[in-house]
């Protein structure tokens, strides 16, 4: 009998807390990858789950990546406008 290679991570959990608290559509490619891990490893198809674990794994930081890049340019813009103001307000 042939021994199964270990199941890789689905990277669920990073999946779900990117689509909820960072960037809802590329959150969404991440899940659908990662509910694809656990049923190829069991069809047998364990290179088909180890490239939807990778594929999970990248969706999901790439989801942090652009939430956090977002966040950035969200600080600088208000921030500039924040500082704008209290120089205009100090003349």
């Amino acid at each position: 009998m042939e021994s199964k290679p270990p199941r890789p991570s689905s990277y669920l959990a990073l999946a779900i807390i990117s689509t909820i608290m960072c960037c809802l559509p590329i959150g969404i490619v991440s899940i659908i990858y990662a509910t694809k891990v656990n049923s190829a490893y069991e069809d047998g198809k364990y290179s088909e789950a180890n490239k939807a674990s990778k594929n999970a794994k990248t969706w999901g930081l790439i989801s942090v990546g652009v939430a956090l890049l977002g966040f950035v340019i969200y600080l600088l813009i208000f921030g500039v406008a924040f500082l704008g103001i209290l120089g205009s307000s100090a003349r």
